[in-house]
């Protein structure tokens, strides 16, 4: 016989230091429902680091980054898989696994780079750049990645890059990403203009008023943030990158500039790290909560699709990072 799931109860062990013992109980029935689902559908979850601690730790079977998560989505035994992240990340898991149940618990889980970039813009790039290579960040659609030569993520970036053997690649969408990756290589970067609404607020100014205020914090900058950004932090790296530094060096006290959550989730593991928190929410990634994950288990909603000559010319795309 399979052994019951964890109740909710037991769970808030996990999460007590960020989870005031107030607001538990508005999460508890959901938890335990969702865990019920899970095994009646014979579902997974996979959740990404900006993820609130309720859903991170206590729902989710597989957490990460966005290459973490496909990788992880590569290996899913299981009919079906929630993505509790954005509708990209989502559309990627399908791409992974086209004979599975996708479901994405808010179709409203966008993404600013996603959206400042289509498919004719990469047809209109490759008339500029003919012979150009195409990069393409994960965060796009379905339809950018069927038009480009390979994808990356923010961890991965440079050496996909480098792996074309080529003097110059063009990269999209994040332009502050691929100046950052620029200053890391040899190989002249083409970029496009598009942002992540939450890391581009962040400032040089921000940074020197944290160091002010707490005297010794490390700053761990994402390569979404603008260059200057990135310039004045003590380590950049991806949202997988920025969590192993913690374990790894154990600072006392650290700040994250990137989305609030990864702060609290990483704490989790951390208690004895101070972790002090510039809280810039993602309002994408916040659409994903336990009350719609459990609807869309319940209800089966919404499904993710792809056509299928866009999702195979992708699926190479994908796959290519995934090869390096």
């Amino acid at each position: 016989m399979t052994a019951a799931p964890p109740s909710a109860a037991y769970l808030y062990e996990r999460v007590r230091r960020v989870i005031p013992p107030i607001e538990w109980p508005a999460f508890s029935d959901d938890i335990d429902a969702i865990l019920a689902l899970k095994r009646e559908r014979n579902a997974v979850i996979l959740a990404h680091n900006y993820q609130t601690p309720e859903i991170f730790h206590c729902v989710a079977d597989i957490v990460g980054d966005s290459l973490a998560l496909a990788r992880r989505a590569m290996e899913v035994d299981a009919d079906v898989i929630v993505l509790a992240g954005v509708h990209f990340m989502a559309e990627t898991a399908k791409l992974l696994n086209p004979q599975k149940t996708v479901l994405i618990p808010d179709l409203g889980a966008g993404c600013s780079l996603a959206d400042s970039i289509t498919a004719e813009d990469i047809r209109l790039l490759r008339q500029r750049y003919p012979g150009v290579p195409i990069v393409t960040y994960v965060n796009t659609s379905a339809e950018v990645k069927a038009e480009s030569d390979i994808c990356c993520t923010s961890g991965n970036a440079k050496a996909v890059v480098e792996s074309l053997g080529v003097a110059r690649v063009i990269m999209l969408p994040d332009e502050y990403l691929a100046q950052n990756i620029a200053a890391q290589t040899d190989v002249e970067i083409i970029a496009w203009q598009g942002h992540c609404e939450v890391h581009e607020r962040f400032t040089p100014a921000d940074i020197r008023q944290l160091r002010e205020d707490h005297p010794g914090v490390s700053v761990l900058a994402h390569p979404e943030c603008p260059p200057e950004v990135v310039a004045e932090a003590d380590f950049s790296g991806s949202t997988a990158a920025m969590s192993d530094y913690v374990g790894r060096e154990k600072p006392a006290r650290v700040v994250l500039m990137t989305e609030c959550s990864m702060s609290d989730n990483v704490a989790v593991a951390h208690p004895e790290v101070d972790f002090i928190r510039p809280c810039d929410l993602c309002p994408h990634m916040k659409r994903i909560t336990l009350a719609n994950i459990r609807a869309a288990l319940e209800q089966n909603r919404h499904l993710v699709t792809i056509d299928p000559q866009v999702a195979d010319r992708a699926r190479r795309a994908v796959e290519r990072m995934l090869a390096i």
